[in-house]
């Protein structure tokens, strides 16, 4: 059996509620963008290991925790990017929202230097929250 993509090795690493046990796996300059004009108060750009930290703080703020994800698929393109499928839950204002995401993961010297999170907000999926 092939060895795993090295980039996506370095993804299989990551914990994203536990931002600070991950942090060798990022560059020290590290962008973290999030594109969401269904959410303008998390929406922009988060740099450094500290704005990544920030990033999942404020979403796991305004879900009341409850954010989620499950990952569909990942491929990885060339020896910089790799493309993750996910299907993302969250409840804001008492509805459970699930919404398909694609993520662009950027590698610059084996650590991962950029990340375009990009949420498909016009086929999210609502359900009343119980």
């Amino acid at each position: 059996m092939p060895a795993p993509h090295p980039n996506m090795a370095i993804l299989e690493q990551l914990d994203i509620t536990d931002i600070d046990s991950c942090a060798h796996l990022f560059a020290e300059d590290v962008t973290f963008h999030y594109f969401n004009p269904e959410l303008p108060e998390i929406a922009g750009a988060y740099h450094g290991i500290a704005g990544v930290k920030t990033f999942f703080a404020r979403i796991a703020e305004e879900s009341a925790g409850t954010f989620r994800v499950a990952q569909r698929g990942a491929w990885p393109v060339g020896d910089e990017l790799v493309v993750v499928q996910t299907c993302n839950t969250l409840t804001l204002a008492d509805e459970v929202i699930e919404v398909d995401v694609v993520l662009v993961w950027r590698f610059v010297d084996g650590r991962i230097a950029e990340v375009w999170d990009i949420p498909a907000v016009h086929t999210a999926r609502t359900s009343p929250a119980t």
